[in-house]
């Protein structure tokens, strides 16, 4: 009888740990004197974060144009992902904060006429908020940022912007800017007609993944850990290959994926059990 009961508890612990999950909260809010606005994000915490005292590294999961910060969460399904994620071993638990750059504009970057200053709320007002608020490890080695689309581009320019913040970076089929100047100029000049060649160069060379690489500094080369996934039949499969190509001829080390896929959240889901991996392997220690 004894060992009747003692194989039934064993059963009973080892369900209520497989049936122990992370939790979502995707109605958070932040006030931002940048953009005079309260600006929404989603955010999921680990299964044990309830239970334990212990601070968690974070991910800053990006969405693309289209979705806000409830995008990962309602069509990536962050949720069930993450979490056989860290059943099965092949992420460590994190924090994944993920922001609305879908209201009022779009967009994750400093708007040309300095009116709309959503990069500078991220990093002076979103981040210091949410690393206050939950128990994160607050430095370069715990924090990684990654984003599809729209948000793979967000994801290339904060990382090249700010290699002092992140370990590892992950843009999945990203916007990753203009290829030239002359683009930048094209894409501009549709909501600024006066536009000064001038500004317009400055804003290439800030917002092109290609000329931040083509002008990375040397002691910049390691400084971000880079997975770059696409799929073949992606249009933005141009770009990613560029910047690939960019980065072989620069000796920047990175990983670089196509898979079989199109522009899609089928494609992304797939994607996001690599990007996890990926990012816990800094998380870890490799």
């Amino acid at each position: 009888m004894r060992q009747i009961y003692v194989t039934f508890l064993l059963a009973m612990l080892a369900v209520s740990a497989f049936a122990q999950t992370g939790k979502v909260m995707d109605n958070l809010s932040v006030p931002s004197k940048l953009l005079k606005s309260e600006r929404k994000y989603a955010i999921y915490l680990p299964p044990d974060y309830a239970t334990s005292e212990r601070s968690y590294p974070v991910l800053y999961l990006l969405h693309g144009a289209g979705d806000d910060h409830t995008g990962w969460v309602q069509f990536g399904e962050v949720l069930n992902i993450t979490d056989k994620a860290i059943r099965e071993g092949t992420a460590t638990p994190m924090i994944i904060v993920m922001p609305d750059a879908d209201t009022g504009r779009r967009g994750y970057f400093n708007d040309v006429k300095g009116d709309w200053n959503y990069e500078d709320f991220f990093f002076q007002e979103l981040m210091p908020h949410v690393e206050k608020k939950f128990r994160i490890k607050a430095n370069k080695r715990f924090r990684a940022v990654a984003g599809l689309s729209m948000g793979g581009g967000g994801t290339f320019m904060y990382a090249l912007h700010h290699p002092e913040l992140f370990s590892s970076a992950c843009p999945l089929s990203a916007s990753a800017g203009p290829i030239t100047v002359e683009d930048a100029k094209k894409n501009l000049l549709r909501n600024n007609p006066d536009i000064q060649d001038s500004t317009v160069t400055n804003y290439y060379n800030r917002h092109s993944a290609l000329a931040l690489i083509n002008n990375i500094k040397e002691d910049q080369k390691k400084a971000i850990r880079w997975y770059i996934d696409c799929g073949d039949d992606d249009f933005l499969y141009e770009g990613n290959s560029l910047v690939h190509i960019a980065m072989k001829k620069k000796e920047i080390p990175h990983e670089f994926r196509i898979r079989e896929g199109a522009h899609n959240w089928t494609y992304w889901r797939e994607s996001l059990p690599k990007v996890l991996e990926f990012v816990s392997q800094a998380f870890h220690q490799y």
